[in-house]
């Protein structure tokens, strides 16, 4: 209930007692601000945090009392109050500066307890008559009330909005570092590192997160993955809704990223990928290992499947031969012959000899990694050399290469087998 709906009601005696008592502490609200100031750095010590902020608070003390004091006299409905200008800009300060919205809005509560123990306790000797004092002092305090419920309210809204303009350039800036970084511009390194909060000058190891799934939280899977990779503040750089671009920063590359990347797949959800460049130094390893992760994940997704993690370099070879899909369907075909087709037995002949070149020739190990007899081993590499129309110790290097773009992107460089005519 505002002063306008309630003075309808009241008598008239209390009334003028209401607007004079209100006239009469306007005529001390400087004095009143001050004291106002005290108690409430007292009791909340950020409002000391700086010079600004100090003459920040006190000036929304005063325009704030001014301000309600004012409507009291005048009989103006609190529902036509709006927060000061020095109220807003303090908000906007204490934004800047960091602080929660609940300290910011602390200073209301606080300003509030001021007024009603300090000021409304001594309007007796503005209203010498105790039962009109009573009723003025009931109706300044549901008035003050219902102000602080509003204004309080309105900073809280500009806090709000403040922060997100901070956030917005916060992150403008993060993506405009990044994004020189990844051009190969020249930067201020210590700048962008401030701007970052990432170091530069180590050995930077990047990864790509994606998803098309809309309930999983990106950013914690690349704080996951930062720790994997030995950074417990990774550089995370959304990309889109359902993408995240990292960065580890380390002081070394022994080890990162580890050989297993078993326990990182392990946390990795459901229809999301995870793509890691390989470790190197300085803005220059910055872009090289970031442009490796991007680049797996195009293989990734060229296949259409893939492990949960992928390693860069275990897909090097075949990324740099699959630039032009063409011209590696060809090379397939040209070295593999007849092994160039999909169906289960073109496959499982591809994966004996690919183990066979893998161990070097030695049959045995090639049946350990293949789970089979030596013997079988045996057969289905004489089998896939017949397929293939030469022996497998010719062009070698080539066969093995062609077997491996095979292994890694499958169907897209291989041509329909006869179970697919």
């Amino acid at each position: 209930m505002g002063v306008s709906e309630a003075v309808g009601d009241l008598p008239e005696a209390v009334v003028v007692e209401l607007r004079r008592t209100a006239a009469e502490l306007l005529g001390h609200v400087s004095l009143y601000a001050d004291d106002m100031l005290g108690y409430i750095l007292e009791r909340v010590p950020e409002a000391s945090a700086d010079d600004e902020l100090r003459g920040l608070t006190l000036g929304s003390c005063s325009s704030n009392l001014e301000a309600a004091m004012s409507m009291v006299r005048h009989g103006i409905d609190v529902s036509a109050a709006s927060a000061p200008v020095t109220a807003l800009e303090h908000a906007r300060a204490m934004a800047a500066r960091g602080y929660s919205v609940d300290v910011m809005l602390r200073f209301y509560r606080m300003g509030h307890a001021y007024f009603s123990e300090r000021i409304l306790a001594g309007i007796t000797e503005f209203v010498p008559d105790p039962a009109i004092a009573l009723a003025v002092v009931a109706n300044i305090q549901r008035y003050a009330f219902a102000y602080v419920d509003r204004i309080s309210s309105e900073v809280a809204a500009e806090y709000v909005a403040e922060l997100d303009r901070i956030q917005t350039r916060a992150r403008a800036a993060r993506t405009d570092a990044v994004r020189a970084l990844i051009a190969g511009s020249r930067i201020d390194i210590r700048r962008a590192e401030r701007t970052l909060s990432h170091r530069l000058t180590g050995w930077q190891t990047a990864f790509v997160c994606w998803t098309d799934r809309d309930d999983v939280d990106l950013a914690r899977l690349g704080e996951a993955v930062g720790t994997h990779l030995g950074s417990a503040h990774p550089l995370l750089v959304p990309d889109g809704a359902h993408a995240l671009w990292g960065w580890a920063s380390t002081t070394g590359a022994t080890g990162v990223p580890p050989r297993d990347l078993q326990p990182l797949a392990d946390q990795v959800p459901e229809r999301v990928r995870v793509t890691l460049g390989t470790p190197a130094q300085g803005t220059t390893g910055f872009r090289d290992s970031h442009l490796q992760a991007q680049r797996g994940r195009r293989i990734v997704e060229l296949t259409g499947r893939g492990a949960a993690v992928t390693s860069y370099v275990e897909i090097a070879l075949v990324d740099t031969m699959s630039g032009d899909l063409d011209l590696a369907r060809s090379f397939v075909a040209a070295e593999l012959g007849g092994l160039a087709a999909s169906g289960r037995r073109e496959e499982e002949e591809r994966r004996t000899l690919l183990a066979v070149l893998d161990a070097q020739g030695g049959l045995a190990a090639a049946a350990d990694e293949l789970g089979v007899h030596r013997n079988t081993v045996l057969q289905r590499l004489r089998r896939a050399e017949e397929r293939r129309g030469r022996r497998a110790t010719e062009r070698i290097a080539e066969l093995h290469a062609a077997l491996r773009l095979v292994h890694v992107l499958g169907p897209v460089v291989l041509a329909p087998g006869p179970d697919r005519a």
